[in-house]
């Protein structure tokens, strides 16, 4: 099976990032799986964002506000969508990764999918385990995926897929200069798949799916799918 295609950000190459835009022309362009970044609102609603502070530049002077602070139809003028907006508007006919950013956000993620979306079709990325572990305490279906550089783990790389297995987390996300055949063989082993983040040029690509990667990320939509699902 040919590497899932997920969309960094949408087609964040050619469209402004974490957009309803973005988000459509990445599945027009083919990609197989979206990914985001998700925040609690203000007013609690899951909104798709990457920074915690955003620029509003609708009034006279701009000035940053917290995503945290700042209510779902406020930041929607400043072109933020909800989850449920993505959902309602390009169905769910797609995979769905998404970074938990901020706390508490996991499952309120879990809730808009299972109301609106496909919690099968969500993978949950985090640098800390005990988030994700307690992700899965409210969603059991969704899948979970450790993001975190290699030179950031805490123990050896075989203790890790080890523990990551234990813990029934199903996927490490690296850098792709951070895997090797060996390596993304390594993870195999414990039955976790391998993730690759920041695949943009051609070669990279390539080289990822010689390894033998489970997925890529990337803004080029149209060069990521080129060379991913072009090699089937």
């Amino acid at each position: 099976m040919a590497p899932i295609t997920f969309a960094h950000r949408g087609a964040s190459a050619h469209h402004p990032e974490n957009t309803i835009t973005a988000f459509r022309a990445a599945l027009e362009l083919g990609a197989r799986g979206l990914e985001t970044d998700a925040w609690l609102s203000g007013d609690g609603e899951v909104v798709l964002v990457h920074d915690a502070r955003v620029w509003n530049r609708l009034g006279v002077v701009p000035r940053r506000v917290a995503v945290a602070a700042t209510a779902a139809p406020a930041l929607a003028r400043l072109g933020i969508p909800r989850l449920v907006d993505l959902y309602s508007e390009l169905g769910t006919d797609f995979e769905l990764s998404i970074d938990l950013c901020g706390e508490g956000v996991g499952p309120r993620i879990a809730e808009v999918a299972r109301a609106n979306g496909d919690p099968g079709r969500l993978w949950l990325c985090s640098a800390s385990l005990e988030v994700l572990e307690e992700v899965r305490e409210v969603e059991p279906e969704a899948h979970l995926v450790h993001s975190r550089s290699r030179t950031r783990l805490p123990q050896p790389l075989e203790r890790h897929a080890a523990d990551l297995a234990a813990r029934h987390i199903e996927v490490m996300n690296m850098h792709h200069s951070e895997w090797t055949p060996g390596i993304i063989a390594l993870f195999h082993r414990f039955e976790v798949k391998a993730f690759a983040w920041d695949a943009q040029e051609t070669r990279h690509l390539r080289a990822m799916l010689r390894a033998g990667i489970d997925a890529v990320y990337s803004d080029h939509v149209d060069r990521m799918v080129e060379v991913i699902d072009g090699s089937a």
